[in-house]
C-alpha cells in the first residue's frame, strides 16, 4: 500500500527532474574541461601517434580506463571523455542517444584538431555510441573495440521500456534509479571482492551529483536500438569484441550474436570474468587491445 502511495505521488509530481550545467561539488582540481554544443565536457588528450577514443558505459565515467589509459599512452594519442550526462560533464535537458552522444564525440574530436579516422574502444552502452559513430562518420573510424557490448533492443529490461512513457519513466526513476547501487554493482562483476568499500562510495557518490537521475532517464529513452540495429551489417571496419563469459548485465550470446553482425569482428572471451573485461581480466583484455590496435597503426 505504501510503495503504491509513492508510486501516485510521484506520476503526479512527473516531469519534475531537474538536469544541471556547470560545475558539481567535488569535481577533480586538475579536470579540463571544454564547451562543446552547451555541454561543458570533461575529457583527457594524452600521449602521441594514432589517435584512440575511449567511451564508458552507462552511469559511468572515463574513469573506468584509467588502468589502460597509461598503457594506450605509450603508442597513441589517447582521447577520453565524460559523455553527456554523467562524470563530471554537464546534466542539460536534451537528446542523450547514442547518434547525438556521437556528434559530441565528434565535435571533441574537432575541437582537438583530430581531422584523420580514429580507433573507437567502447564500454557496454558506450559501444551503442562507437556503432553510431560509426554509421554517421564512416571515414572518421580506422576499427572498433567493443567490451561487453550494450547495443540490442533485446537487451533493454522491462524497466527501461516502461521509462519511455512520459510521467512514468520520472517517476520510476525518482524512486528505484538511486536505490540499492550495492545490488547493482555485484551484478556487474564474477568475483564479488573486486568491489571494495571505496569503490562502492565512489558510485554512490556519483548518483549523488545534481541533474544525474534526469540524465539518466533522458540515456534510457534515447536507447532505441530497434531503429538502428539492422544497420549494423553495414559497418565493415575491423571490429574486436571482448566479452566477460560469466557477463550478467550483457550475456555472451549478445556477443556471439554481434560478431555475425559486424561483418569484419573476432570475439574473444575471457573466463570468470563479468561485465568489466578492462577490471576483472585486466591483463588478457589489455594484451589484446594493445595487439588489435597495433594491427591498424601506420
Amino acid at each position: 500500500m505504501r510503495s503504491a502511495v509513492a508510486l501516485s505521488f510521484a506520476l503526479l509530481a512527473g516531469g519534475c527532474l531537474s538536469h544541471h550545467w556547470g560545475p558539481m561539488p567535488g569535481e577533480p582540481r586538475r579536470a579540463t574541461f571544454v564547451q562543446l554544443e552547451g555541454t561543458r565536457v570533461r575529457y583527457v588528450d594524452r600521449g602521441q601517434g594514432p589517435a584512440v577514443v575511449l567511451l564508458h558505459g552507462f552511469a559511468s565515467a572515463l574513469d573506468t580506463w584509467e588502468r589502460i589509459v597509461p598503457r594506450l599512452a605509450r603508442d597513441h594519442r589517447v582521447i577520453a571523455l565524460d559523455l553527456k550526462g554523467f562524470g563530471w560533464t554537464d546534466r542539460p535537458a536534451g537528446d542523450y542517444s547514442p547518434r547525438a552522444q556521437a556528434r559530441l564525440v565528434k565535435a571533441l574530436l574537432d575541437a582537438r584538431g583530430v581531422t584523420g579516422p580514429v580507433a573507437l574502444v567502447a564500454h557496454s552502452w558506450g559501444a551503442s555510441v562507437a556503432l553510431a559513430f560509426a554509421l554517421r562518420y564512416p571515414s572518421r573510424v580506422s576499427r572498433l573495440a567493443l567490451y561487453d557490448a550494450w547495443v540490442y533492443e533485446e537487451q533493454l529490461p522491462t524497466f527501461f521500456l516502461w521509462a519511455r512513457t512520459p510521467g512514468l519513466g520520472e517517476a520510476l526513476f525518482s524512486l528505484f534509479y538511486e536505490e540499492r547501487p550495492d545490488e547493482r554493482l555485484a551484478m556487474a562483476f564474477y568475483d564479488p571482492s573486486v568491489i571494495t568499500e571505496r569503490f562502492a562510495e565512489d558510485v554512490e557518490r556519483a548518483l549523488a551529483r545534481p541533474g544525474t537521475v534526469a540524465a539518466a532517464l533522458a540515456a534510457v529513452r534515447g536507447q532505441r536500438y530497434d531503429l538502428v540495429q539492422q544497420r549494423y551489417r553495414s559497418i565493415g571496419v575491423p571490429a574486436l569484441l571482448l566479452w566477460g563469459r560469466e557477463d550478467a548485465v550483457t550475456p555472451l550470446s549478445y556477443g556471439e550474436r554481434l560478431a555475425r553482425d559486424l561483418p569484419d569482428a573476432r570475439l574473444v572471451v575471457y573466463p570468470r570474468c563479468g561485465h568489466l573485461p578492462m577490471i576483472e581480466a585486466a591483463g588478457a583484455s589489455t594484451r589484446d587491445l594493445v595487439q588489435f590496435l597495433a594491427e591498424g597503426a601506420p
